[in-house]
């Protein structure tokens, strides 16, 4: 407190922290504070105090892909001091730190490449990740619907027909989607990858479509090309979408008419005790009964046996073979025949009579060639 010249008392204005003072350069126009500067070796010439140690699991179907890429992985994570280990027994991958190691962070960097490995992701573009601009996330969205059949449609959805969605995604936000399982991992800066979570859950949720999301980007895209609206509220320039929800025609239910009211009630149902004692079973012993029970549990029991015989055997019966159908071509083959026999035939009888006579051939074969009509006609023609 101080007393000021009128002698009224003045107070210091509180500070929330100890050590939060005005600093020298938090004014400076020069420094940009969101640039991530290379991690130089010089600011922890120390070392690491212990040892950390990061472990994932992968399914067995990456097994194969990962025992191939293996020596590129671990050739990327030596050049930051950083060990790993496969071990296909377990299925896991682990990456520690060693005593050479010296930048603190890139074990975090490291774990995020095993697990990014483990989804699917391709190891050439999963090492981008040890990079100080590529950052990463993975989003689960298998809980975020209950129905396994909206599931599958609203990730399809966000695929697109030929992946048409997922690649205008990726050229907008500018960073690597793949989408694995119930799983959807992404690469690229703080600020895309904030937009491409805000995307999938909003498309998984069904709040909003991934082609309304483009939509919005783009013209966002557009807007920073002009300098003049650098400081000014972008939401009159976009599209606004409101949900829309169709009320499908209900189908109509059929009413039921109501009976006539009667003051006459039902007759009651007749009880068990009533139709034994109208079959005359009440009089009976419990052992004629139990008898009588089992006679009839014998006799379901064989007629089930012998429907399930008739079943089994109906397997073995031949099928009634078709009746043979004469076709006009073996009545041709057959005319044909007879046309030959009579041929050789007739050759045979004018082969005899010409050695009975000399008769000309030609006149004989234009006789035996003419309808037997031709002749009777001939004949009667005589006769008259």
């Amino acid at each position: 407190m101080e007393n000021d010249e009128n002698g009224a008392v003045q107070r210091k204005p509180k500070v929330k922290g100890k050590h939060d003072k005005p600093k020298p350069w938090d004014d400076d126009p020069n420094i940009d504070r969101w640039k991530i500067e290379k991690f130089d070796p010089s600011w922890n010439e120390g070392g690491m105090l212990d040892v950390t140690t990061f472990s994932t699991l992968f399914p067995r179907y990456r097994e194969k892909y990962l025992q191939d890429a293996w020596p590129a992985v671990k050739s990327a994570l030596k050049e930051y001091d950083i060990s790993c280990e496969l071990n296909l027994v377990e299925g896991s991958m682990t990456v520690s730190t060693t005593r050479k190691t010296r930048d603190p962070y890139i074990i975090v960097k490291a774990r995020d490449l095993i697990k990014l490995l483990s989804r699917s992701v391709p190891a050439p573009q999963a090492i981008k990740v040890l990079n100080d601009e590529m950052q990463c996330d993975i989003i689960k969205i298998s809980n975020l619907v209950r129905s396994k059949e909206k599931f599958i449609k609203r990730r399809q959805r966000l695929i697109g027909p030929n992946s048409s969605t997922l690649k205008a995604l990726e050229i907008l936000t500018g960073c690597y989607i793949l989408i694995q399982g119930n799983t959807v991992a992404s690469m690229g800066s703080f600020k895309g990858l904030k937009t491409v979570r805000r995307i999938v859950e909003d498309c998984i949720e069904n709040k909003m479509h991934p082609i309304f999301h483009i939509k919005i980007l783009m013209v966002r895209k557009e807007l920073e090309k002009d300098p003049t609206l650098a400081q000014e509220n972008w939401d009159r320039f976009l599209p606004k979408f409101k949900k829309k929800n169709v009320n499908q025609p209900k189908p109509k239910k059929s009413k039921k008419k109501k009976p006539e009211y009667t003051p006459i009630p039902p007759p009651q149902p007749p009880s068990k005790v009533d139709i034994q004692l109208a079959t005359g079973e009440y009089f009976l012993s419990d052992k004629v009964k139990s008898e009588k029970k089992w006679k009839e549990q014998q006799e379901r029991q064989a007629g089930k046996t012998a429907e399930n015989k008739r079943k089994r055997e109906a397997s073995f019966v031949p099928p009634e073979e078709p009746a043979v159908q004469h076709n006009k071509s073996d009545d041709s083959t057959k005319d044909v025949a007879a046309l030959a026999t009579s041929l050789k035939k007739k050759a045979k009888e004018y082969g005899n009579k010409k050695l009975i006579e000399n008769v000309n051939p030609e006149a004989y074969l234009a006789e035996c060639g003419e309808p037997s009509k031709k002749k009777s006609k001939k004949s009667k023609g005589s006769e008259s």
